[in-house]
């Protein structure tokens, strides 16, 4: 008997709505697409040879700053010469953004070729979308012989789908409350979960001492026997402002090597709450030095002045206009808004137009509360089953006398607020990752 002929290879629009369609997502779905264990990942590196094995990778934790964080460490180590992979995740655009090397994109065909050529083990083990994801990154970057990868977890740690890589580097940045019905209800059970990216005798940078978890992430080191460095108790960066280039300027102050250093820099991340993220990212820097790693001082300031140019990262704290100024976010939790509107309120306008959607997983009292008063909101909606109805986040923000219209769809809802602000004005798009990838300006 003749055997069946296998599925004609399909297309690349083909093959992301298979992966859509019959794998579960958890950004557009949540919880539902969240499996609390490593079986699944550690069966598909398997069957896949084992490719995280075959170069060197640098892990990124937190609740906030993970992403630019991975971002500024892919552009400082491409600067210094090597080929760096980068994943992250979600994507703003389009797929091809989680999975990056020296800055391009996976090619399409990669991406339908893997679901090829894998595609009865992938109906076999049933992954979720993100398991996937990760071995499809893992494969590419082994096949790309990258010296190094960065690779940004999901969620948590502990069991997230990338906790299957022994790095060179651990980083974890700020702890803030988000995922509490799958990370834990207290911060100290959120840390936990981050610190479980901490493997024995690897170097872990904490990108800022928080006194309430500090000592979580510490207990966790010494049971693993792995270096733990608090990045700001030897690095300070101080915000010199906006320099005439458009960029962020700031002062680092490094005292890691025994000595004073003091130099100014520029960022090309325009958030305040970078600075944050660049002490992180200097002191791992050191790390890797004294470990071997040849990064030059040119390296790390290139990469830090030129990481959105260098790894196309967007969304953070992203200008899209000017009068009225017109500014993107992706914070989306009780940490990342309360950064961004402690920016907001230090910039001079007539009034604040705010863009605002969220997702519907998220306990709200603690973002609402947080948002100024006296702007005018637009409430929206991203096009995705997990997003909040724009007229239920309207009646919940009504509670901390947040008044605006209810315009469900983002860009409809930038217009108008363009039409009703005056060029002194100040407009802002945020409260959800999604509702800002729907930016058709982005």
């Amino acid at each position: 008997m003749a055997r069946p002929c296998p599925p004609p290879r399909m297309t690349y629009p083909e093959t992301l709505d298979y992966l859509y369609s019959r794998l579960p997502m958890f950004h557009r779905i949540g919880k539902a697409a969240y499996k609390a264990d490593l079986h699944n990942t550690l069966a598909l590196c398997a069957y896949l040879g084992n490719p995280e094995r075959k170069f060197k990778s640098i892990h990124v934790a937190g609740t906030n700053g993970k992403g630019s964080t991975s971002h500024m460490l892919a552009a400082v180590l491409q600067s210094a010469g090597y080929k760096t992979g980068l994943y992250t995740s979600p994507d703003l655009k389009s797929f091809p953004e989680r999975i990056k090397t020296n800055g391009h994109e996976i090619p399409q065909d990669a991406v339908s070729g893997f679901v090829a050529a894998h595609r009865d083990f992938i109906e076999q083990l049933q992954p979720s979308f993100f398991e996937m994801t990760v071995g499809m990154a893992f494969d590419y970057f082994a096949g790309e012989q990258v010296d190094v990868a960065v690779i940004e977890v999901g969620v948590g740690g502990r069991l997230d789908s990338t906790n299957v890589i022994t790095p060179e580097l651990s980083v974890i940045t700020n702890i803030s409350w988000d995922h509490t019905d799958l990370l834990g209800d207290t911060l100290s059970k959120i840390a936990a979960e981050k610190a479980g990216i901490i493997k024995p005798g690897v170097p872990v940078v904490i990108s800022e001492r928080q006194p309430e978890v500090a000592q979580v992430f510490i207990e966790k080191a010494e049971a693993e026997n792995a270096p733990i460095y608090f990045a700001d108790d030897e690095i300070n960066t101080h915000d010199l402002g906006i320099a005439s280039s458009g960029l962020r300027r700031a002062e680092v102050t490094d005292v890691s090597n025994g000595g004073l250093v003091v130099i100014q820099i520029e960022i090309g991340l325009l958030g305040e709450y970078q600075l944050r993220n660049v002490t992180g990212v200097w002191r791992s820097v050191e790390i890797l030095k004294q470990a071997g790693w040849e990064i030059d001082a040119n390296a790390l300031l290139n990469g830090l002045k030129k990481a959105t140019k260098i790894t196309g990262l967007k969304g953070r704290w992203q200008v899209l206009a000017q009068q009225p100024l017109t500014i993107c976010d992706t914070g989306h939790n009780e940490g990342g808004i309360r950064l961004v509107t402690e920016q907001l309120s230090r910039l001079t306008c007539k009034r604040l137009h705010m863009v605002i959607g969220t997702v519907n997983d998220k306990d709200l009292s603690k973002i609402l509360s947080l948002l100024p008063k006296t702007a005018a909101y637009y409430f929206c909606q991203a096009d995705i089953p997990r997003a909040l109805d724009a007229h239920e986040l309207a009646r919940q923000a009504a509670v901390y006398n947040l008044q605006g219209k209810v315009i469900r769809n983002v860009n409809e809802a930038l217009a108008e607020a363009r039409r009703q602000a005056s060029p002194d004005d100040v407009i802002f798009i945020g409260g959800s990752t999604f509702v800002v990838a729907e930016l058709m300006e982005l």
